[in-house]
């Protein structure tokens, strides 16, 4: 899939979760029921979150070096971890989710998920509305998520590696609906600037 706005292409794991609407420039997403990825810390007994990798994607190859990935994120939140997405998928126990997510007080929340092996879980504030702007940027090996409510003032809610060598590193996104039968998700604004964000930390 082609989108306005990504450089490159994009595949999917689930052609009837996506469209993209050229008119309004928005990609429109639907999330399977009771889908995520997820890998417990605690293991296959634990009832907080259960593990899972059955969630849509839609994900490429960017180009190397430096770059900032864009989106405002908007979901119809229905049930408990229903969200919207922007991922970073190196293979099946290592990838980034940047979650825009239903929290457990029935209000959106910012959230993201570092998986290595095993997931973990940060929770960075809920929001008053279902609509962000979310980023995601790269210099050299090191990531920066930032979400922002206009686009243009950013806060840091996470830097991280996942090693040196980013050139298998997929990019994109993803829409899960763990505890629920879906809902819809529209990603609008997106943008791929190949461009090195200087300071993560100064709201930029």
């Amino acid at each position: 899939m082609k989108i306005v706005g990504i450089p490159f292409e994009l595949a999917t794991n689930h052609p009837e979760s996506w469209s993209f609407d050229e008119s309004a420039s928005r990609l429109n997403a639907r999330a399977l029921p009771h889908s995520d990825f997820y890998i417990n810390p605690a293991g296959a007994g634990s009832i907080d979150a259960e593990s899972l990798s059955n969630a849509t994607t839609l994900l490429g190859t960017p180009p190397s070096g430096d770059f900032q990935f864009i989106s405002r994120i908007n979901v119809g939140f229905k049930s408990l971890f229903d969200a919207g997405v922007l991922m970073i998928w190196i293979d099946e126990t290592h990838w980034v989710k940047f979650c825009f997510e239903f929290s457990p007080a029935k209000k959106p929340m910012v959230v993201s998920v570092v998986t290595s092996g095993l997931s973990d879980d940060s929770n960075a504030f809920t929001v008053d509305g279902e609509e962000i702007w979310y980023r995601i940027a790269r210099q050299g090996h090191v990531y920066a998520l930032h979400s922002s409510f206009d686009g243009i003032t950013w806060e840091l809610i996470r830097v991280f590696s996942l090693g040196l060598d980013t050139a298998h590193h997929l990019l994109g996104f993803e829409a899960q609906s763990p505890t629920g039968d879906g809902c819809s998700i529209s990603f609008d604004q997106i943008q791929f600037k190949s461009e090195r964000l200087v300071d993560f930390r100064d709201g930029s």
